[in-house]
Parts: structure tokens; sequence; C-alpha cells
């Protein structure tokens, strides 16, 4: 997500340190960078994303999704405070806070992830919620030039978005004067339905079949109300 930023040259000005630069679980580091460095808003894409990874290494999960996103709210808040200057924070969460059984969840709905990854991403937000100038935005994102498995089930469904579209909005977003949590991405859609349109190889399963394969608990539909997102569109669009 970070490098697809990067190299959309959209965001100007763009300060990009590298993890041995700033480790945001460094709390001294992350405060330091802002002290020295004139910043205006910080897109937080910086996580732990594997879910087994994630199941295998809950102590990282933590120290990398809510330690380092604590640390970088913590800095932001000191830095608010002595300089006067609103910083505007994004952060890029997951649909994976939702319990991923009905689908069609709102921003305002229940919140029950059933994975060490969407628990340690639900954490980062409560520290992003402490922020005046914030946005929280829950997505599922694919690379449409790099789908890596071979096969994809017809029967799990989410909101899912290409990562070039997810990009634009949330360059769109960050523009705007949206407040708090945001649904991003398309139509409630099968897996295998929208990765068939990109890998013409791809072969349709089952989510049984995927179960049998991964440590984690994996969704049935955690689909998203993504009507917010929309009316925010629309709205921008009208403006320009």
């Amino acid at each position: 997500m970070g490098r697809a930023i990067i190299q959309s040259g959209k965001f100007k000005n763009l300060l990009t340190p590298s993890s041995t630069e700033l480790d945001i679980c460094d709390q001294n580091q992350v405060r330091l960078y802002l002290e020295q460095n004139d910043i205006g808003y910080i897109i937080h894409a910086a996580a732990l994303a594997r879910l087994t990874g994630c199941e295998n290494a809950p102590a990282e999960a933590i120290r990398k999704n809510i330690i380092g996103t604590s640390n970088l709210v913590s800095s932001v808040l000191s830095r608010e405070c002595r300089s006067g200057k609103s910083i505007r924070f994004l952060q890029i969460s997951s649909d994976g806070v939702y319990e991923g059984t009905e689908g069609g969840y709102t921003e305002d709905g229940p919140t029950i992830p059933k994975t060490n990854y969407g628990w340690s991403k639900l954490g980062a937000e409560c520290a992003v919620r402490l922020l005046d100038n914030y946005c929280i935005i829950r997505t599922r994102f694919f690379d449409k030039k790099n789908i890596p498995f071979e096969t994809s089930a017809s029967d799990i469904y989410t909101s899912k978005i290409s990562l070039d579209e997810l990009v634009l909005h949330v360059y769109q977003i960050l523009l705007s004067d949206y407040i708090g949590v945001l649904n991003v991405g398309g139509n409630k859609i099968s897996d295998f339905d929208c990765h068939k349109n990109y890998k013409l190889s791809i072969k349709e399963c089952l989510r049984l079949d995927i179960v049998k394969e991964v440590p984690f608990e994996v969704p049935k539909d955690i689909s998203m109300d993504t009507s917010k997102f929309i009316q925010l569109l629309d709205t921008l669009n009208a403006k320009h």
C-alpha cells in the first residue's frame, strides 16, 4: 500500500522514511522525526498485515499495529499541542474489524474481529480516535497485476477494491474535511468473481477448502455498507 502511494505521484512533497530510518515502535524516534520535519498530514499504512503472521506472532502484531500506531498518535498530539498546528491523520485499517458473518457492515456497527490481525487493527483504531483531524479507512484491497493464489472462493463475499483505485480515493479523502470512520470499497462481490477478471487461470473453490489450509477463521461475508463513502465522493465531485 505504501509503495503504491509513493509511486502514484499524486502526493506532493511526500516524506517516505524506511523502517530503518523511522521505527514507529520507537517512540523517541517518532517524536524526533515529527519535531524535525514540517508535517501537514500522515498516511499511516505501516502494519504487520499478513493474517498468518499475526496468528503465529501475536506479540509482534501488538508491537507493530497497536504500539506503533499509538506512538504516532501520541507524538502527533504532542506536536499539535506545542505548535498549535493540526496534522491530518489517515489510518489505513481493515474490514477485518467486522465479524464477517452477515455482511453489509456500517461504520457504526459492531466490531467483533475473528482474527489477531483484526483485533490489532481495531486496537490501532482506538488510538487514532483520540485525534481531532483523522479518518480511519476500513477497506480490503487487491493488486490487479499480482494475484498470488491459484484458487479463489465463490462463497466468500467482500467489498474489495483494487489497489490503484484505493490510492486515488485515499488522495481524495486526504483533501476532504471528513472526520471519522469510513468504509471504502466497491460493491459486494465474491472473491472468485472479482479475481477471475484479472487472472484468467484462477480456479473456483469453496470457503471450506480455504478453512482447511489456514490457522485463522475465514469470514463468510465481510462486505461493507459504503454509502457514506459514495456520498462523500459525490460531494467532492460536485465541488469540482
